[in-house]
């Protein structure tokens, strides 16, 4: 009978406890968690949108294109009117060409002239040491072997005989790659790599210099032959006919796609990997002001810092990646049959 009165008054207790929480007299129980649970959501995600914009961080906004870019003296709106009319579509809408600048862009032209403010002072102060007979020192020096590295290590031992035609453009396409991806680690910058559209456009690139290498080590027949593939040693008459045209029928497709997925994998590799860091370092640090608390933000900051420090050997990673890729699709397509 004890037990069965302290019962009672524990729910009664309890159901006081939801009612008086609830602000208003005479809700039931369940009205009560409800208005509970509303308030719990509503403390992770407010209704006010200044609220809520106080308390996240738009991950999409910095790792995305936009008409602006981020300096620390503020932001610097860039044209937006530089657009080419191609008529109408079937529903009257005005269809354009957009070639206003965006912010990858921006960042794509500041490290191709990274590189070149780099390259050729440099070039020119190799050639200045070697004609007095002295190795170049400092900078120089360090920019040499690095170069030499790409060149000894990656270029010539995957793209086979006469490699060094290929040397210029690989250590270009290593060099320009890495500019980007480390000027997207400063502070307000941004990684142009992390654009789909800039990784697929450097991907094709690399597709048409192997390609056009294959035809022009191989001739014409000889490039045909690794689309219209037919292993050696078939049988002749009227069976291996058959035979033929079955593995012409299998192989043919299997041929176009693997030559397609090459470019494909270039692309997404150096996008996913370039993309997936950013959103690591951006949501640690949102973890700060969605609990704003001190040991959260310690904590956050610690462990962006160490993806930080990751994604600056990724920086250099990507860049080897894409460059030993793209020589050893070379080296393949030259020596194929």
């Amino acid at each position: 009978m004890g037990s069965g009165m302290k019962l009672r008054r524990t729910r009664l207790a309890f159901a006081a406890v939801v009612l008086l929480t609830s602000g208003v007299p005479g809700r039931s129980v369940a009205q009560g968690q409800e208005h509970a649970e509303q308030v719990g959501r509503q403390a992770v995600a407010p209704e006010g949108q200044h609220q809520a914009n106080r308390n996240e961080i738009d991950i999409i906004h910095h790792i995305g294109d936009a008409h602006e870019v981020e300096t620390p003296f503020g932001v610097l709106h860039l044209p937006e009117n530089w657009k080419i009319g191609l008529g109408t579509d079937a529903e009257g809408h005005p269809r354009y060409l957009d070639l206003s600048p965006t912010r990858h862009l921006v960042y794509m032209l500041l490290a191709a002239i990274l590189v070149a403010l780099v390259f050729i002072p440099s070039g020119r102060a190799v050639a200045r040491a070697q004609a007095r007979g002295r190795p170049p020192k400092g900078f120089t020096g360090a920019m040499e072997a690095m170069a030499l590295w790409v060149r000894q290590e990656v270029v010539l031992p995957n793209v086979g005989h006469h490699g060094e035609g290929y040397a210029p453009f690989l250590l270009t396409v290593f060099f320009f790659i890495l500019a980007m991806n480390l000027l997207g680690l400063l502070p307000w910058g941004a990684t142009a790599t992390s654009n789909i559209a800039v990784t697929a456009a450097m991907a094709m690139i690399a597709f048409l210099v192997i390609e056009i290498t294959g035809m022009r080590s191989l001739g014409f027949k000889g490039y045909m032959k690794t689309i219209f593939y037919l292993p050696p040693g078939l049988p002749g008459g009227v069976g291996g006919s058959l035979l033929k045209v079955l593995l012409l029928v299998v192989m043919t497709p299997i041929e176009i796609i693997g030559k397609l997925a090459k470019p494909f994998a270039l692309a997404v590799r150096l996008f996913a990997n370039m993309t997936s860091g950013h959103v690591l370092v951006l949501a640690l640090l949102g973890l700060t002001f969605l609990f704003q608390s001190y040991a959260v933000g310690v904590a956050a900051s610690l462990l962006a810092t160490g993806v930080m420090l990751l994604e600056l050997f990724v920086a250099f990673l990507q860049a080897f990646v894409f460059t030993l890729l793209t020589a050893v699709f070379i080296g393949l397509l030259r020596v194929e049959h």
